[in-house]
C-alpha cells in the first residue's frame, strides 16, 4: 500500500500551519493536537503513514512521556518519527534517539530545510521497508527451494537404497541365503563403525561416512553374481580351482561397481568398490585378492571383513551349521577366522552386546 500521508501531532497552531503549507502539495495531511487523537489515527491509518512529525509536549507531564508510550506500542518500529522541538542540548537529543526517533526538526521552522529532511527520511525508510520485503520474499523462496531440494534428495536416496537392496538380495537369493543377511551386514557395519569412531578418531569417521559405508557393505558380495551355481552352492569342500573361482568374486564385484552400477554418489561408489575388492584382505597380509597388509587396508574394508566373518559364523550355510554368538566372538578374538587389527578387535569387543542384539533382531526364519 502506498504511504502518501503525513501525520502531524502538534499542539502549537502556528507550527501546524507551517508544516501543512510545506507538505500539502505532495502529501495528504492528518493533524491532531492531543496524544489520544494521535494514537487513534495511528491505529486507523498506520499503513498509509509515510512519516510522523510530533511535538513531545502533547500534552505530557514531561517531554518524553508521549514518545515513551508510542515506543511501548511499537509504533516507532513501523513508521519513522521526527521530533519537533525548541531544545538544543545534545543530552535531550540523545534520549529521543534512544527511544527510536530518526531525526529532529528544531524551531523556528525553516521550510526548505524541513522539506529536504522529511523527504530524505521518507525515502530512506521506504527503501528500507522495500529491502526488508525483498529479503523476506527471497528467504521464503529459498525456503521453498530448499524444501523441494530436500524432497528430491530424499526421493533419490530412497531410490538408491531400493536399488542397492535389490542388487544385494539377488546375490543372497543365488547363495540360498535370506534377505536378513543383507540387513545384518549393514547393521553390523554401522554398529562397528560407530564403535571405531568413538575409540579411534584418527580414522576420521563421521556419522554420514558410517551410514554410507553401511549401505556400501550391502554390495560386498555383488561379484558372486557371475560365479557358477555349481561352485557357489556346493555343499562339500571346494577344489583348489573352485576356490580360486570363488575368490574372484572380489575383483569381479569391484569391476561391476566400477563399470555397471551408475549412482550419482561418488563417495558411495568409492566405498562400495573398495569394500567389494578388499573385504577378504587380512591384517597380516594373508588375504586376497591383493595381499594388502595392516593399515594399507582401508578401515571400511576392515570393518566389513570382520562383520562378514561374524555373520558367516553365526548363520547356517549349505556347508555348515550356525555357531552361537559366544563361540563366534571367541573364534574372531582368538584369530581362528583370520587376523584382524588390535584396534578393530577392541572396537568389536566394545560392541559385542549390540552385535548379539542384531543377530536376534534379524534372525533367519
Amino acid at each position: 500500500m502506498l504511504r502518501d500521508t503525513i501525520l502531524i501531532l502538534e499542539h502549537e497552531e502556528d507550527s501546524r500551519k507551517k508544516l501543512v503549507e510545506i507538505f500539502q502539495d505532495k502529501y495528504k495531511i492528518l493533524q491532531v493536537t492531543t496524544e489520544k487523537e494521535g494514537i487513534d489515527i495511528l491505529r486507523q491509518h498506520a499503513s498509509k503513514l509515510a512519516v510522523i512529525l510530533v511535538n513531545l509536549m502533547i500534552p505530557a507531564k514531561n517531554n518524553f512521556q508521549v514518545l515513551k508510550r508510542l515506543s511501548e506500542r511499537n509504533f516507532l518500529d513501523q513508521i519513522p518519527f521526527i521530533m519537533l522541538t525548541g531544545e538544543q542540548t545534545a543530552e535531550y537529543e540523545k534520549v529521543g534517539y534512544k527511544y527510536g526517533i530518526v531525526s529532529y526538526i528544531r524551531k523556528p521552522i525553516h521550510p526548505d530545510a524541513v522539506r529536504l529532511l522529511v523527504e530524505n527520511v521518507i525515502e530512506v525508510f521506504q527503501n528500507k521497508v522495500q529491502l526488508e520485503l525483498t529479503v523476506k520474499n527471497q528467504n521464503e523462496k529459498l525456503r521453498k527451494q530448499n524444501a523441494m531440494l530436500k524432497l528430491m534428495a530424499d526421493k533419490q536416496k530412497h531410490m538408491k537404497e531400493v536399488l542397492i537392496e535389490s542388487l544385494s538380495n539377488i546375490v543372497e537369493f543365488r547363495n540360498l541365503e535370506s534377505e536378513q543377511h543383507v540387513k545384518r551386514i549393514r547393521e553390523f557395519t554401522i554398529c562397528l563403525g560407530k564403535s571405531v569412531k568413538k575409540l579411534y578418531p584418527e580414522y576420521q569417521l563421521t556419522e554420514e561416512k558410517i551410514e554410507t559405508i553401511g549401505w556400501a557393505s550391502s554390495l560386498h558380495d555383488i561379484g558372486k553374481i557371475v560365479i557358477p551355481d555349481s561352485i557357489i552352492l556346493k555343499a562339500g569342500k571346494l577344489t583348489n580351482d573352485e576356490y580360486e573361482v570363488i575368490k574372484s568374486h572380489t575383483t569381479k564385484g569391484a569391476e561391476i561397481i566400477e563399470k555397471v552400477i551408475r549412482l550419482d554418489n561418488e563417495e558411495f561408489c568409492t566405498y562400495a568398490y573398495d569394500i567389494a575388492r578388499h573385504h577378504h584382505e587380512k591384517y597380516d597380509g594373508n588375504g586376497y585378492p591383493d595381499g594388502l597388509r595392516g593399515e594399507a587396508i582401508s578401515i571400511a574394508a576392515q570393518i566389513v571383513s570382520l562383520v562378514d566373518v561374524y555373520d558367516a559364523l553365526t548363520s547356517k550355510r549349505v556347508y555348515k551349521a550356525a555357531y552361537d554368538t559366544e563361540k563366534a566372538f571367541e573364534m574372531i578374538i582368538n584369530g581362528q577366522s583370520g587376523v584382524f587389527s588390535p584396534k578393530l578387535l577392541k572396537a568389536f569387543t566394545e560392541a559385542r552386546q549390540e552385535f548379539e542384539a542384531i543377530v536376534k533382531k534379524y534372525c533367519d526364519e
